[in-house]
């Protein structure tokens, strides 16, 4: 479904990624793993076109990522949730999900019922504006606008940043239902262990460069990435 080749992004002088290669199959969970500053949310941006390579290619089966607009990207199906959630604080619950629904034209009922099945709290918050949400139900808005998108490829940063540990269970059970809906994921994310848990495959990122592909299974047992991100 995805395929990135050669990838070379810079902030001016900065070379922030370096020759990132990597593929994501129709279905899977891929995670990205990396300390800060590995060029991870890097990644995820110039996949959706908030940021330009200065060189190589990003391929969404026929489609030329890197030549298109970020709203065309959405079009095709690539839907990117944000670190740090980044909704509308002023706008409703309502409102934020309708706004993940700019680039459609068709009905999106089925599309909140989907939402409001995964995420119940904010059907009863649905009038509610978003700046007044928990941590946790915000982040459950900034997926769920994702979703509004209809996306066949949903691209999440940090998903679990900042929250308690039983939110952050709730988050891994949604994105692996999410996933069973036949939509394919690219998930960074700093909860290694629980990332690798649901994905079928990762890549390690080290100062913008991939340091480690594998198997989900195999990188957890790998002695290099045990000691960095699973605490030996």
């Amino acid at each position: 479904m995805l395929r990135v080749r050669d990838l070379h992004v810079y902030y001016d002088a900065v070379h922030a990624l370096k020759g990132v290669s990597f593929s994501v199959a129709q279905g899977e969970i891929v995670t990205l793993l990396g300390a800060n500053g590995a060029g991870k949310t890097t990644t995820l941006k110039t996949i959706s076109g908030l940021l330009r390579p200065r060189s190589g290619t990003i391929e969404m089966e026929i489609h030329a990522l890197e030549t298109l607009e970020t709203h065309e990207i959405v079009r095709l199906g690539v839907a990117h949730v944000p670190e740090g959630r980044r909704i509308f604080p002023r706008l409703t619950v309502l409102e934020n999900l309708r706004m993940g629904a700019y680039t459609r034209v068709s009905s999106i009922d089925e599309d909140l019922e989907f939402v409001f099945a995964l995420f119940p709290r904010l059907k009863e918050r649905i009038r509610q504006v978003a700046g007044t949400l928990s941590g946790g139900e915000q982040q459950m808005l900034a997926i769920g606008r994702g979703l509004m998108a209809r996306p066949r490829l949903l691209l999440l940063d940090e998903p679990s940043m900042g929250l308690a540990p039983i939110l952050v269970e709730q988050i891994f059970e949604t994105v692996r239902a999410i996933n069973q809906k036949g939509v394919a994921i690219l998930l960074v994310e700093q909860n290694a262990a629980m990332a690798l848990a649901i994905s079928q495959r990762g890549y390690v990122l080290e100062t913008g460069s991939v340091i480690l592909e594998g198997e989900a299974g195999d990188l957890a047992n790998n002695d290099i990435v045990r000691q960095a991100y699973l605490g030996g």
